[in-house]
């Protein structure tokens, strides 16, 4: 099994990354792969088609995600809003039913928007949404700030697990002969007369 991870961050190895690390490990200790893949400026330098070619093939390998972003100006960044727009566009089908998570990490606030913000894009497409035991958040303005968030630190620990447990679940569920459900037919309802 393996886990894909978006990092939004205009920083390659911060905080985010950082975080994302930290559930990356949790997998690991679960047997389960994963690989984090840093957006960076492809995403808004005219690369945008190629990046999400890419991951539209990495979507089709993985058996989960976890998208994370750094919070700036109260949201999540433009470039993992811009990258999850076109890739949930054009990979519905290599993300639907597939289990995800979100983390984001900030100095000190916007932390809960920025996650509001990042929920909504599994949970259009049937994703279950892993939980850990407290919002998926860290706080430092550097990834050695962030490893001094104990609390932050446990939450990412906690939600690698939980992946784990879940994506195990949903491979003992096919192994046992339980069928995904099928993609839903998709009523649309316009409300202009």
């Amino acid at each position: 099994m393996k886990v894909l991870m978006i990092n939004g961050s205009r920083r390659e190895n911060g905080c985010t990354h950082t975080a994302l690390s930290l559930v990356a490990e949790s997998l690991k200790e679960e047997g389960i792969d994963s690989e984090i893949v840093f957006v960076g400026q492809d995403a808004v330098n005219g690369k945008i088609d190629d990046l999400v070619k890419s991951l539209k093939e990495k979507c089709a390998e993985a058996d989960g995600f976890v998208f994370g972003s750094p919070v700036y100006y109260a949201s999540a960044t433009g470039e993992i809003q811009v990258v999850l727009d076109r890739l949930f566009g054009a990979a519905g089908k290599e993300l639907n039913h597939k289990p995800a998570a979100v983390v984001t990490s900030a100095r000190r606030a916007g932390t809960t928007a920025t996650l509001d913000i990042l929920a909504k894009y599994p949970s259009i497409n049937e994703m279950p949404i892993v939980t850990s035991t407290y919002w998926p958040m860290v706080h430092g303005n550097t990834p050695d700030e962030v490893m001094r968030d104990e609390e932050g630190v446990s939450v990412m620990r906690t939600l690698g697990k939980n992946l784990a447990w879940i994506l195990k679940c949903i491979e003992a569920g096919k192994a046992a002969g339980i069928p995904q459900p099928g993609k839903s037919a998709k009523a649309q309802t316009n409300f202009i007369r």
